[in-house]
């Protein structure tokens, strides 16, 4: 039943959750300002329309979700675009060192299996000066929403492909080992606040 609920629904539902207007809105905040050549995790998310195609040298992306790999493909057909984008999961990304200038990460950290993983692979292969984008959801700051966070997570796992929703955002990127410039955060708008916490911004690898 699981893996037909991961394989049928889960796609389904990131796809629908993944396109409302508050989520595209957060997402049109970061990757227009990805540039040179660029790294998309999770790359079945639909930020196609948010790329500034001038600034942009070559796009490649990985997603562990076949289903989600194959809706970004007709995507790029459709649109007219080229990209390298091929299964995998963050945490062990089948690129070389000092591959990329930019790494982009939209409603993604909440959902792999290790983020801490995933962020050192980001840093691993970001080329001296590579530059980390992010929108995330995650743990919110308000002691009431937080404590919903932890009762609702363990059931919201099950039926949104892992998703959580007490991970830490900009601290955990700092704790890779990246130096945030000034971040921001906000609940989505009409939105639970057990789910509607969202930080973004912009991360440089530290010294």
């Amino acid at each position: 039943m699981s893996n037909w609920w991961d394989r049928n629904v889960v796609p389904r539902l990131i796809g629908c959750a993944c396109t409302q207007p508050a989520v595209m809105h957060d997402r049109a905040k970061v990757v227009p300002f990805a540039s040179g050549d660029v790294l998309e995790l999770g790359c079945g998310a639909p930020n196609l329309d948010y790329y500034n195609r001038n600034n942009v040298r070559s796009l490649s992306g990985i997603d562990p979700s076949a289903e989600l790999l194959a809706r970004a493909k007709l995507a790029l057909e459709s649109k007219g675009m080229t990209a390298n984008f091929i299964p995998g999961i963050a945490e062990a990304l089948p690129f070389a060192n000092n591959s990329f200038d930019c790494v982009v990460t939209t409603f993604t950290l909440c959902s792999v299996q290790d983020p801490q993983a995933a962020l050192s692979e980001a840093k691993r292969v970001l080329k001296p000066g590579g530059r980390l984008l992010f929108v995330e959801h995650g743990r919110a700051p308000d002691t009431d929403a937080a404590a919903w966070q932890r009762r609702i997570e363990p059931v919201w796992k099950r039926i949104a492909g892992g998703c959580h929703l007490t991970r830490p955002v900009t601290r955990a990127i700092s704790d890779a080992g990246f130096v945030c410039n000034a971040p921001q955060g906000h609940y989505m708008k009409r939105t639970p606040k057990w789910l509607g916490w969202v930080e973004w911004g912009e991360a440089r690898l530290a010294d």
